[in-house]
């Protein structure tokens, strides 16, 4: 079974890397590109229904790391099917990503937490007759990646993660992980724990599953600053997923993408539920179709449940929201960002993100997004 699961994570990882080879360089960023594999039908296919409308010119946009894998595959299809449009989408963080979008230097910016009431009341300098919104576009599970030898098949829950990421935890054969992990080797090693060095959503939502589902153990806000002391520190997802591959002893988080292009084996979540859950993109859609719109208007932030215990359902998700103005967007990149827009969450567009380790955004709340693109202005 352990061989089994070993060799169907390889052959996901091999078909991602052999398409990030071929993938278009659409921006600088600290991730490296790591997009999966989205074949080549599924690209012509995606292409031959995008429509350019009046797109035209370049259109810049920046943030959230976690996209990036979904970003290099939509960037690809777009730009295949629009002559002479350029879309640049730069990997950073969501932190930087707000900052831009909020300095009008970008037309759209990639955030894996929904804007701040003072991020929106920011955003009024830039959208003049609007505000910033959120649109979710890119759903999928915050893996856990570990680098254990002898150990390829590990279950965590909430408690037991809090106290790990929180440095409690310190030596592999701890007694909490061992009662989880019954017949397991555990060697006496120290445990080496990766969070990200600087702003991310991705770390804030972290930190909203361990306050919900580990609330006596984790302590600490749900921000995009890293709050807990000691660890080690990474830039990006793929700065995380980087050292976890290399380093024995080691844990991290990071989206699927980067876990299958790395060939990193994932934690197994004990839920409560009837079975641990695994980081898979169909176990992620279980928990995500539950999200309830909690937004107003035309913004269309999400509420998760954090604390599911539905059978299948992996607890551990984040949704990336592309954030935008609903009125006051720039005339000259107004066009490409709603012709853009309207592509990725289209049932295309949302198709090829299980191929890259991501979870489609539901379909009833993809046909609001879809609509709130359209009257963008």
């Amino acid at each position: 079974m352990k061989l089994q699961r070993k060799n169907r994570l390889r052959a996901t990882a091999l078909g991602a890397l052999a398409v990030s080879g071929a993938l278009v360089l659409t921006a600088c960023g600290s991730d490296d590109n790591t997009g999966a594999d989205a074949g080549g039908d599924k690209t012509s296919a995606a292409a031959s229904n995008i429509k350019c409308d009046d797109a035209k010119g370049q259109l810049r946009a920046s943030g959230s790391s976690a996209q990036k894998n979904a970003m290099d595959l939509w960037v690809k299809n777009y730009m295949a099917a629009c002559s002479g449009v350029e879309v640049n989408y730069s990997s950073s963080s969501s932190g930087e990503g707000i900052v831009a979008f909020n300095q009008g230097t970008v037309g759209f910016a990639g955030s894996d937490s929904a804007l701040k009431p003072e991020e929106v009341a920011e955003s009024k300098k830039i959208c003049k007759t609007g505000q910033g919104i959120n649109l979710p576009m890119v759903g999928g599970p915050i893996a856990v990646g570990f680098h254990l030898e002898g150990v390829d098949k590990l279950t965590l829950d909430a408690p037991t993660l809090a106290k790990i990421f929180d440095t409690k935890i310190k030596k592999w054969n701890d007694p909490a992980i061992a009662k989880l992990n019954e017949g397991a080797k555990l060697p006496d090693k120290p445990i080496q724990a990766f969070h990200r060095s600087e702003d991310s959503g991705t770390t804030q939502n972290l930190g909203k599953y361990l306050n919900a589902a580990a609330p006596g153990d984790w302590k600490y806000e749900a921000e995009k600053k890293w709050p807990a002391p000691g660890g080690q520190a990474a830039s990006g997802s793929s700065g995380i997923a980087s050292q976890v591959k290399a380093v024995d002893g080691s844990i991290g988080y990071f989206e699927l993408s980067y876990a299958k292009s790395q060939e990193i084996t994932t934690v197994d979540i004990n839920t409560g539920g009837a079975a641990p859950v695994e980081a898979t993109s169909e176990n992620a859609s279980k928990a995500i179709a539950a999200a309830k719109v909690k937004g107003t208007g035309k913004d269309l932030a999400l509420d998760l449940d954090y604390t599911t215990k539905a059978e299948g359902a992996y607890p551990l998700v984040l949704v990336t929201y592309e954030v935008v103005c609903d009125t006051g967007n720039k005339a000259d990149t107004l066009g490409t960002v709603k012709s853009f827009l309207t592509y990725t969450a289209s049932a295309e567009g949302q198709k090829v993100l299980t191929d890259a380790g991501y979870a489609p955004i539901p379909e009833a709340i993809n046909a609001k997004v879809r609509e709130t693109v359209a009257g963008l202005s």
